[in-house]
């Protein structure tokens, strides 16, 4: 007894994949365009633009490696720290805040320092790392 097999045709080019590609392009373009991202927004100044800052206009201020917040030998908490930068910014606008970081210093202590420069619209803000001593050399 034989059986009828049927036969197999070749795959036939319909154009349904290629549809299916352009829709998936277009969607991925258009939902890129949603994709905002949300962190620190703020204003960099321009590469060839120098600005002066007398050292009255300097804030001086360093987180030790306990995270804790120094201004002028003293240790502050957050609050303390705001109402300096507060009355500082109501008596002179131009004030610039500089921030030394430690290194072994929390993180999210200098993304809460940086927060709150923010929040008090301080004019300009900068944070640099902690110059550690040269380690000795063994002999």
């Amino acid at each position: 007894m034989k059986l009828n097999r049927k036969k197999k045709r070749a795959l036939q080019d319909s154009g349904a994949s290629s549809d299916i590609a352009f829709l998936l392009i277009i969607y991925f373009i258009v939902i890129a365009g949603f994709n905002i991202n949300k962190g620190f927004l703020m204003n960099l100044p321009a590469r060839d633009s120098t600005r002066l800052i007398l050292k009255d206009d300097l804030l001086r201020f360093e987180l030790d490696p306990a995270g804790s917040i120094v201004f002028g030998g003293n240790i502050l908490n957050q609050a303390l720290a705001e109402r300096e930068i507060r009355s500082a910014v109501s008596l002179n606008p131009n004030i610039a805040v500089l921030l030394t970081v430690d290194g072994e210093a929390p993180w999210q202590k200098v993304v809460s320092f940086v927060e709150l420069a923010r929040k008090l619209e301080v004019d300009s803000f900068s944070f640099k790392m902690k110059e550690s001593p040269p380690a000795e050399k063994p002999l």
